[in-house]
């Protein structure tokens, strides 16, 4: 047995590839696919943080690192091919509600993250996230994989030129005289065409096909450079800890109770709506969610001391369950490219949102078929599954659409005469969402 036979029986053995249905070169696709979906956070995160005043190499480089060791604690303790990195509604919280809204400095901002990353990892470990993940009833379960899925859609739709903004009617079929649309369309075409023929790797065909036709049309620019150096993370490294003692006031514990809220309740989600997906939930439980859960909030403790907002898990990671990833080799593989990233940067950026788009809307039609699954036919139960589901794309917020679904759920069991259906964590979560609601849209 030469090397390479004995590093593929490891695999099998340690991630239990076989028993679970999949190969170690599935695996290696899904993986690969999963981070040509997710890329964009390296370039993206820098963006959005630097109109901070944070330094964007530095970010890079700790956008990059904390989302590897994610992966990697993701791959070994759970064992779920589920990717996680700095999530994009807390990067946008950060940069334009606490530092350019309130006016308070990064560095004091990110000492904020970095608390709220402890309380998280405290609530982890005592396993309250996990009694709260176990309580939600089934049909709310599924209603936040169809609205994640609906979600993500609605966001390759926009990313790919599909769908614009307008005033008179909110959102308005996008413009087909612009070539960069036609590429999206051309991805999604490929990829919808390859699925429907059932062929092995569809969704990573179609994304390499997208960025061929991109680069021989000129509509996606050559790399100037193959190689790079890594950015040093000297400018944010500790920064947060170094300032812990500016929390002093409740405006700044607002802002940690809101990074909290929304990093519990978005990674809550995901990992639901993934595991559904993938047909991990088993009596309406999620195994492992509790390793699945430390991953996630020791990862963001980590990324809040190398200098970036909170991690979580990333809902793009539905692109490489739908290739076919089951085990945690495909989270090893994101996080081994997300290193590999860190050298080979220039090499992203041909991957554009038209090159992703499309993966985004096949991924969101899979997600959509959890909507089968809930029990329509009882309106206590219809009412707060729909808003849930309609309620995050709508918004534009995941957690929003939850809230919705957990506020209503209670109200209207209660209306129905099926209190002693509803248990006492659903009650807790209704006073929950409306404290969330109140702090993001009164206190801000």
């Amino acid at each position: 047995m030469d090397d390479a036979e004995k590093k593929i029986g490891f695999f099998e053995r340690f991630f239990h590839i076989n028993e679970l249905g999949s190969t170690v070169k599935r695996e290696s696709m899904a993986g690969l696919t999963t981070f040509v979906s997710m890329a964009y956070i390296l370039f993206v995160n820098p963006q959005v943080l630097g109109a901070a005043g944070m330094d964007k190499g530095a970010v890079f480089t700790a956008t990059a690192i904390s989302a590897a060791f994610g992966c990697f604690l993701m791959a070994f303790l759970a064992n779920y091919p589920i990717a996680i990195a700095p999530g994009l509604g807390d990067n946008a919280f950060f940069t334009y509600s606490v530092v350019i809204g309130m006016g308070i400095p990064w560095q004091t901002a990110m000492a904020g993250v970095v608390i709220s990353s402890i309380i998280f990892m405290v609530i982890t470990l005592f396993k309250i996230r996990e009694i709260v993940i176990d309580a939600i009833p089934h049909d709310l379960k599924l209603a936040m994989a169809a609205g994640i899925g609906l979600f993500i859609a609605f966001v390759g739709l926009q990313e790919g030129g599909l769908i614009v903004g307008d005033k008179s009617t909110l959102v308005a079929i996008g413009s087909l005289t612009v070539p960069t649309t036609w590429l999206t369309v051309f991805g999604l075409v490929v990829i919808v065409v390859l699925m429907a023929k059932k062929v092995p790797g569809s969704i990573f065909i179609g994304m390499i096909a997208t960025t061929a036709l991109g680069l021989v049309m000129g509509l996606i620019k050559l790399p100037t450079q193959i190689v790079s150096s890594v950015p040093s993370m000297a400018p944010t490294f500790g920064v947060g800890v170094e300032n812990l003692h500016k929390i002093d006031s409740l405006q700044l514990w607002s802002v940690v109770l809101i990074f909290l809220m929304v990093a519990f309740f978005d990674t809550a989600g995901t990992l639901i709506g993934l595991a559904t997906q993938a047909g991990f939930m088993k009596d309406n439980k999620m195994p492992r969610v509790g390793q699945a859960l430390l991953a996630d909030s020791a990862s963001m403790m980590a990324g809040s001391v190398l200098g970036t907002t909170p991690t979580a898990a990333y809902v793009e990671s539905s692109a490489g369950i739908a290739v076919g990833g089951r085990t945690g080799l495909t989270s090893l593989v994101v996080g081994a490219m997300f290193v590999l990233s860190l050298f080979f940067s220039p090499l992203l950026t041909v991957v554009t949102s038209q090159v992703t788009a499309p993966v985004l809307i096949v991924v969101g039609i899979l997600m959509a078929q959890s909507l089968k699954g809930i029990d329509w036919s009882r309106f206590e139960v219809a009412v707060p599954a729909f808003l849930m589901v309609v309620g995050m794309p709508l918004t534009y917020n995941i957690s929003y659409g939850i809230a919705f679904g957990f506020i209503l759920y209670p109200i209207t069991m209660i209306a129905a005469g099926r209190r002693k259906e509803v248990g006492p964590v659903m009650y807790v979560l209704l006073f929950v969402f409306l404290f969330l609601l109140y702090v993001l849209n009164i206190l801000q």
